[in-house]
């Protein structure tokens, strides 16, 4: 062996020392770091919370152990009460959202597509959009009473802001680059549209969505705690009214639960759906 070669292995030796090192840190060990991380602070807040309860620094009445709302949930989802009520929410928040989506889709396409209606249309929209969806309950309550309509259209107000803004925004980001490549082609308007801006603008829209949704699960609540008498929101209302916190915390958590499982899905739907920019647009 020359010198040259083992000049050269000694200078690899290090790096081949470390290699195994680099091998171990693989995605899968990323992710489960990542998963293990995720769950120190939630882990910590629950211990101080049992500790609380322990030690009697909070009154019982004011903040049940862990073990009692538990118990609480579980008998909630024994007895079938949780779940009629979460259906029915389900319900209203299908309704808003779907009305959100059939307003909010193609104002926001119209408003991205078109300066001149952008130009007319967009600072009434920006200035609507910033009133709270509470803010809008008095007039609404004049206008369709408090039965199911008021719930739907709150639930609307909600989710269509995040959907036009994000509609709107995606499609005015689509790089003139590639609107000047299909023109270069000949692309008419419609495979403009359908090739070129809208599937450029798929991930801006689909988080549009995303937010929509998630506006839409807490408008819900909001509504549900003033002007129902059934929903999750409602049961929050009626375990305080009865001074049974156990009942209020349990559909707390249920709230967060599965606020937290519909974005998750949105999540997974979207990573489905944009795979095919992984290979590049």
């Amino acid at each position: 062996m020359s010198i040259y070669a083992v000049s050269s292995l000694s200078r690899a030796m290090p790096a081949l020392q470390r290699l195994p090192l680099r091998l171990s840190s693989g995605p899968l060990q990323r992710l489960g770091r990542a998963w293990l991380t995720a769950w120190v602070f939630p882990l910590a807040l629950l211990a101080l919370w049992q500790l609380a309860s322990a030690r009697q620094w909070v009154p019982e009445q004011v903040l049940p152990a862990p073990a009692q709302v538990w118990a609480a949930l579980s008998e909630l989802w024994t007895s079938g009460e949780l779940g009629s009520h979460l259906r029915i929410s389900m319900q209203r928040v299908a309704a808003g959202f779907g009305l959100a989506l059939a307003l909010g889709l193609p104002l926001g396409i119209g408003l991205g597509l078109s300066a001149t209606f952008r130009d007319y249309v967009y600072p009434l929209f920006k200035a609507l959009a910033q009133v709270p969806v509470i803010g809008w309950l008095p007039l609404l309550i004049l206008l369709v009473g408090i039965d199911e309509e008021l719930k739907f259209l709150l639930i609307a107000k909600a989710a269509l802001v995040p959907i036009v803004v994000n509609t709107c925004q995606g499609i005015q980001g689509v790089p003139q680059r590639f609107v000047e490549v299909a023109r270069v082609y000949g692309f008419t308007r419609r495979q403009l549209l359908g090739r070129v801006v809208f599937p450029a603008a798929t991930a801006a829209i689909w988080n549009g969505l995303r937010y929509g949704l998630t506006h839409a699960w807490l408008a819900l609540v909001v509504v549900e705690l003033l002007a129902s008498s059934e929903g999750i929101g409602f049961l929050i209302v009626y375990g305080r009214q009865l001074f049974q916190l156990d009942v209020v915390l349990a559909a707390v958590v249920a709230v967060g639960a599965v606020g937290f499982a519909l974005d998750r899905l949105l999540a997974l739907a979207e990573a489905r759906l944009l795979r095919w920019r992984r290979t590049g647009f």
